[in-house]
């Protein structure tokens, strides 16, 4: 006998688990044109991604700090420093060290337009 409930408690779990570990999401832009990382600082889980997308007021890009990382990450490597220049262009990065990841948009460094990932 076929479960209905079963069967889509099994296929949520497993889309979650395939897609689970894009943990979050940054905005490159305010909605109001601002330049900012929207949300500014994001909480995830050791071994989950973050994805930035461009929204407003580009070109951007995402920079760690060397200084700012936890001890013996390669910022450079966490790092996309192409500029993202259209709509909706994204990168993403996978964490897998616990601890704060401090990092800006060179662009608008000078503006203000940095971010933090907490990694727990």
């Amino acid at each position: 006998e076929f479960d209905v409930k079963k069967a889509a408690a099994t296929t949520a779990l497993s889309f979650a688990v395939a897609f689970g570990a894009n943990a979050a999401t940054v905005k490159l832009g305010a909605d109001g044109g601002g330049l900012a990382f929207v949300p500014s600082t994001v909480t995830i889980k050791k071994g989950e991604s973050v994805t930035w997308v461009n929204n407003a007021a580009y070109p951007h890009n995402v920079v760690f700090d060397e200084d700012a990382v936890p001890a013996g990450i390669n910022a450079d490597k966490l790092s996309h420093e192409d500029l993202l220049n259209g709509p909706g262009d994204s990168v993403s990065t996978k964490f897998d060290t616990p601890g704060t990841y401090e990092y800006y948009c060179e662009p608008h460094q000078g503006a203000g337009m940095q971010g933090k990932v907490v990694v727990e």
